[in-house]
């Protein structure tokens, strides 16, 4: 993969100077939830507009030039804004590991930026996006192992849809595995993303991973999955991103996923 001839790590403060990055964003949040206590067990961290542009019209700005800066200014913003806001539970960041040179001091700018404000390493979690074609895999290992000498929670975003699949867990496990909502969405109807999730799910249990099931838009699509153990979630059946805020689930939610909720969770 490409390396910068001259490397130098940024701190958080460089990471909020935007004039230097040249691109102006913020964040949206959306809810990860635990349907076996009714509880959050944390948010993701979105990229936004300031007018609450899609990620896309921020991603597409991104160059060989201020890829590495950016990955390093997300991060800062979400802890930021996680902090403000008063986050509690899960903090969960997606990163660029094209963009990450040094693992060992890349994570500069997010530890100062947690110190700065006081939020706990061991509540956020990383995520690397499967969709996303990873050029050194044995590098990305190593930002893995990095992340986990300072208490980061570790995850495989959009787990089914991507490049690599379950080659990423041959080679390294991480904490957490995020099932695509190519592989969730209308699984109480389709024979093969259920055979083909609940042997994923089968692979994760071998391994101790948790799985968090994206993109739930119907109680039927909760419900199949909390029947083979699953107990985390996230879609907009709980509720969709909020611009600069943390979206509570409606009440009114919780009892329709309660009747059947996970007969055990330890599976």
């Amino acid at each position: 993969m490409g390396r910068l001839e001259n490397f130098v790590p940024v701190g958080c403060k460089a990471c909020r100077d935007k004039t230097k990055l040249g691109i102006d964003f913020t964040m949206a949040f959306q809810p990860i939830v635990d349907i076996s206590d009714s509880s959050i067990f944390g948010y993701e961290a979105l990229v936004r507009g300031i007018n609450n542009e899609g990620a896309a019209s921020i991603l597409s700005q991104l160059n060989d030039e201020n890829r590495y800066l950016f990955d390093q200014s997300i991060r800062v913003k979400a802890i930021d804004l996680a902090q403000q806001l008063n986050l509690q539970g899960m903090l969960s960041i997606n990163f660029l590991p094209n963009a990450v040179y040094k693992p060992e001091t890349c994570i500069r700018a997010t530890l100062e930026a947690a110190a700065e404000v006081n939020f706990p390493t061991d509540r956020i979690m990383f995520e690397v996006t499967e969709g996303e074609r990873v050029i050194d895999n044995e590098h990305l290992r190593n930002i893995f192992i990095e992340y986990k000498k300072h208490n980061f929670t570790t995850a495989i975003d959009d787990f089914g849809a991507g490049y690599a699949g379950l080659n990423l867990l041959a080679d390294w496990q991480p904490d957490i595995i995020k099932l695509d909502m190519a592989m969730t969405r209308n699984i109480h109807q389709d024979r093969v993303r259920r055979a083909l999730v609940f042997g994923i799910l089968s692979i994760c249990r071998e391994l101790s991973i948790k799985v968090i099931a994206e993109g739930i838009e119907v109680r039927e699509e909760c419900l199949t999955l909390a029947d083979e153990g699953v107990t985390l979630f996230q879609g907009y059946f709980f509720a969709k991103p909020g611009f600069e805020c943390l979206p509570t689930v409606p009440d009114e939610v919780w009892p329709l996923v309660k009747s059947r909720r996970v007969r055990d969770s330890r599976r």
